[in-house]
Parts: structure tokens; sequence; C-alpha cells
């Protein structure tokens, strides 16, 4: 349809071709109106039923709603309609009848359950509300990519079956590949790792992780969008400013470029990049800050790892985005170094809300890695791959992984973060 002018593009005196949804009609009486919905926006067709044809007009108002049509005609000002101008039709034609039973409301007058919508995505993302936040979301990824790029990153894409998983045997989900049982993988960690020694040095990858995790909440995806980072010659710190530019960049992007979006979802007054350094907050300064909320029951000691109540009672206390670094060792990966007995170069920086990021310098050093490895009770043959290239000059590195879906969920707000996925996979869900 190359003569298809979109609604926004419509303009007063104009002879146009508009296509798209049948968003609503209304009968008046004397007078109907028709509103074509586009990606752009939507528009009113006027049909004056004593001045036109009565084909033409009984096929405008009879067509269902979300069919399919085509309407060339006249655009006129008109201050009452929802854009400040009208078509006049000239033709309407039905491309795509739909069904008159639809399984939800695109206009979003009547609510639908989640699961209601994520069955039907398509008609779902026919709401204003549901297809800005992909809008954003691709911004997001659009404004992450160019910012490493300015951090000197070159993309990279690693393999998502694998012989064995980045952290051992469990969360994994097998696969049999030519009769050998291989894994869907959990992470791009040893991958970029091997990275970092090579001639890149420095690289990014955004794709697909799985895990095969028991979890089922608001929060939790078996498959997801991982947001890595890994640097050759990096400690932690620099490692967290990048991690800070790199969701500070997503933000001011949306905010720059995503207005019509964020009005769509009500968040347009409100929405504000953070501003200023992330807070940097020890685990052991954490543990003493949750405690002294009074909002769990047992206080917390060295070594736990962080309940989701603390981490919200955290999160309050702090308000705006945050590191905790000087975790224990005991309780992060083997790939990650210590910086002594008891002290790791792990860190993770939070929203208040959740947890976002996960990294760390990294155990460059042969002979500390295998010992990590037989620490967590890995065999380190397993990962001989991986293992050997330390073995042949490994620079110093660090580096983080980013939950893409915890971004966009926490960036807007939302309720679940299936919300910020098209087809999302858990437990439940398989289809569409």
């Amino acid at each position: 349809m190359d003569d298809r002018t979109y609604t926004a593009d419509a303009e007063p005196g104009d002879t146009v071709t508009v296509a798209g949804w049948v968003h609503e009609v209304r009968d008046l009486g004397g007078i109907a109106f028709l509103i074509l919905r586009d990606t752009t926006g939507k528009i009113q067709v006027k049909f004056e039923k004593d001045e036109m044809d009565d084909d033409l007009v009984e096929t405008g108002l009879n067509v269902h709603r979300e069919s399919v049509i085509s309407v060339t005609g006249d655009v006129e000002e008109e201050p009452r309609a929802p854009t400040g101008v009208e078509v006049t039709p000239a033709s309407v034609d039905v491309i795509s009848e739909a069904d008159p039973e639809l399984p939800l409301d695109p206009s979003g007058k009547v609510d639908a359950e989640l699961s209601t919508r994520l069955d039907n995505r398509t008609l779902d993302l026919r709401k204003d509300e549901v297809k800005a936040i992909f809008e954003i979301r691709a911004e997001v990824l659009r404004a992450v990519r160019e910012q490493f790029r300015e951090l000197g990153c070159t993309e990279i894409n690693t393999p998502k079956i694998v012989a064995t998983g980045t952290e051992g045997g469990t969360e994994l989900f097998p696969i049999t590949y030519f009769g050998q049982e291989a894994f869907m993988n959990q992470s791009p960690q040893l991958f970029k790792q091997l990275m970092v020694g090579s001639g890149l040095e420095r690289v990014f990858e955004i794709g697909p992780i799985f895990r095969a995790e028991e979890h089922n909440t608001p929060r939790h995806l078996n498959e997801a969008t991982s947001i890595d980072f890994e640097s050759a010659f990096s400690d932690h710190t620099e490692a967290m400013d990048a991690c800070e530019a790199v969701v500070k960049a997503a933000y001011e992007a949306v905010e720059a470029n995503c207005q019509d979006a964020l009005e769509a979802l009500d968040l347009a007054d409100e929405f504000e990049a953070p501003e200023g350094e992330f807070p940097r907050l020890t685990y052991e300064e954490a543990i003493e800050r949750i405690n002294a909320t009074g909002e769990l029951d047992e206080p917390l000691v060295w070594g736990d790892d962080l309940p989701t109540e603390g981490e919200h009672a955290l999160g309050q206390d702090v308000g705006e985005h945050y590191f905790i670094t000087d975790w224990p060792s005991e309780i992060k990966p083997f790939y990650i170094m210590d910086k002594d007995d008891e002290v790791s170069t792990g860190f993770d920086m939070m929203h208040p809300s959740m947890e976002l990021v996960s990294g760390g310098q990294r155990e460059h050093r042969y002979d500390h890695l295998v010992e990590g490895f037989e620490q967590q009770g890995l065999d380190p043959e397993a990962f001989d791959y991986y293992t050997k290239m330390f073995k042949y000059g490994m620079p110093p590195h660090a580096g983080w992984g980013l939950g893409g879906e915890r971004l966009i969920m926490t960036m807007l707000g939302l309720g679940n973060i299936r919300e910020a996925v098209l087809f999302p996979r858990d437990r439940q869900r398989l289809s569409p």
C-alpha cells in the first residue's frame, strides 16, 4: 500500500488513504463515526448517512471492531474529533474481518487478567499502554548498545547450547544434542571471560539466558534477557562505573525520546533519569542498615544472603539505585576474585525494589580458579575448555550481568515482570 498515509500525518485539505484497525464505531442516527487506529494514533471517519451511498455507509458501520480496513477520503478540520481532524470517506475497503467475539478488549474499556492478555498477546499490544512498554524496551536496548560502544566495547554473541552449566548442574534445562546431553546456557559468563583474554578485551552481549528455577513469582522468568559486560584490565570499581553509566544512559534515552510512550503509561510527569553517583554500601553496612529497620523477624548475620523483605527494607531506606559491595567470599561464585579469605570483590547493583545486577572482578589466576571450582564441589575437568585458557595469559578483568526485564520492570513500575516480555516463559507458560 504505497499510497498509505499514517493517521498522524493526515492534514486538513489532504486526500488520503489510511489503513488500520477499527477501534470503535458510534452510530448517532443521521450521522455516525468510525475510529480507525494505526501505529501512529487514531483518526475519526465521518459518515453522513443521507449524503452518502448506502453501500458505503453499510460497509463502514457494519464492520466488526479490530477488523483491518482501508479508508480513502478527504481530511477536514474538526475540533470536536479526537485528533482535531476527520476523514469524509469516498471508499471503505474491508481487508481482514475480525471475529465479533474478541477474547479481550483492545480499547481497554474492559480489563483482562494478565493470563488472558498473555494468551492473546497480539491483541494485547494493540492497547497504547501495552505497546508503550515495548517501545520503551526497544529504546532502552538501543541506548544500552550505544553506551557500550562509547565505553569501547565490541558486541559479541555466545552459545546458548552448552555442554556444562555456568555454575554447575543446578537450575539447568537439559536437551538432547545429537545423542549427547547438553543444556541451555544459564549465562554467557564463561564465554565473555574467554573473550577478554582475546584481542577484543572489552565486550558486551544482549541475549537470552535460561534458568530452570522453581520460582513462580512476579519477578522471575525461566527465559530472560541478560545485558552483559566484561572488560580486561579492569577491577570491580571500574565495572561498577560502567554499570552505572549504562543504567543512566537507558533512563536518559527514555526520558528524552519516549515521552509519548510515557504519556500512555501515565508516567510522563513523574519519570526522571537518576542523577549523581549511585551510593556504594558494603555488605556489612547493608546488613546493619537492614537490621536497624526492624523489618525482619531475625537479624541478619555475616554470611547470610539478603532475603526479599530485607532488600525491600534497605531499598526504602536508601531510596535510589545503589550498590552492595564486599560480599562474603563464601556466597559468591567461584569465578569472583577474593580480596582476602572472607571478603570478595563481588557486587550487586540494586533498585530500591529488587536486585538488577550481579558482578565483580574475576579470578584470572589459573591455580586459584581451579581451587575455586573444587571448593564449590565442581569438577574442573568438565570446564577444561574454559580453565585451560587461563594458562595462556589471562589479564585481570571484571564485569557484570544486568537483567533486562528487571530493568524495564523497575523503570516503569510494572507489577509483574511478564509485562516486560512479549511471550514470557515460566513454569506454567510454554505457549504462545
